[in-house]
């Protein structure tokens, strides 16, 4: 009888203990992402270079690309729903319900694929401007814009790396939401 109590005991402290780590890294990678979003969206909005090429002016912004004006409103976005986010795990995470998990579930995921989205135009763009397209008679232009093209390229990826930050709390999201039901249903 005293072994099942202690066995009981142990499990019990050790779910506690899973809970805790969960939570903590719930909070860390929300804030972790918050930061490289925000990074990624100032690199970008901030980023722009004049040359004199062949005796001509010219100059480079975030703003003259669609695809660039897209991916810094993504991770601006997912900037803001990540501080709203990391409000509403503090507020709701002191509850430990299934449905709180499957909202959480929910929002990573849409902010996951927006800034998949994003790095996707990013990169789509960023690899023109680094080769060109030959068939459609784009020149590259990161040999004369190197600065800019440096500073984009990093903020491709840190918004690649808050991707991969939302991808493994979409991941913990869902097991904590699955873990929760099946937790009810017993």
């Amino acid at each position: 009888m005293m072994n099942t109590v202690e066995e009981a005991k142990n499990t019990e402290m050790i779910a506690v203990k899973v809970e805790k780590f969960t939570r903590a890294a719930q909070i860390s990678l929300r804030f972790l992402a918050m930061a490289a979003t925000l990074a990624a969206s100032c690199i970008v909005l901030t980023s722009k270079e004049t040359v004199l090429i062949y005796g001509i002016t010219a100059d480079v912004k975030y703003s003259y690309s669609p695809s660039y004006k897209f991916f810094a409103a993504a991770n601006l976005i997912a900037c803001v729903f990540s501080a709203i986010s990391l409000l509403l795990f503090y507020i709701m995470g002191l509850t430990s319900k299934s449905i709180n998990y499957f909202f959480f579930f929910l929002h990573d995921l849409v902010v996951m694929t927006l800034l998949m989205a994003g790095c996707s135009a990013a990169t789509a763009m960023g690899y023109l401007g680094k080769y060109g397209n030959k068939y459609a008679g784009w020149m590259p232009i990161c040999g004369y814009f190197d600065k800019y093209c440096d500073r984009i390229t990093i903020a491709v990826t840190l918004s690649y790396v808050a991707f991969f930050f939302y991808f493994i709390l979409t991941v913990i999201s869902v097991s904590k939401s699955k873990s929760s039901i099946t937790q009810v249903i017993k």
